[in-house]
């Protein structure tokens, strides 16, 4: 599932977070948490969770390319494993 797609230039680097509370049920919570940079996009930091929401700091792309970057939780009882990614559009901004 994508949550959404914005521009940005190759040489930033953005903070970009998920709020997973709406795919929750009640008392699960997140156990871990991955982001995933396909080649050409870099994860900079992984800032891990606070609550629902999971942040990470991410840099790189080639202009004129279009990357997806996906955030894959995995909840505590009951397990599962969930995906969202964020499309990014590259363009000299």
């Amino acid at each position: 599932m994508t949550v959404g797609a914005e521009f940005k230039d190759p040489d930033s680097i953005v903070l970009r977070s998920i709020d997973w509370a709406r795919y929750l049920v009640a008392g699960q919570t997140i156990a871990s948490s991955q982001w995933i940079a396909p080649s050409g996009m870099t994860i900079v930091q992984d800032l891990g969770n606070s609550g629902a929401v999971t942040s990470a700091r991410i840099g790189g792309g080639t202009v004129g390319e279009t990357y997806a970057v996906t955030n894959r939780i995995v909840t505590a009882t009951p397990v599962e494993t969930l995906d969202q990614s964020i499309e990014f559009v590259i363009r000299s901004l």
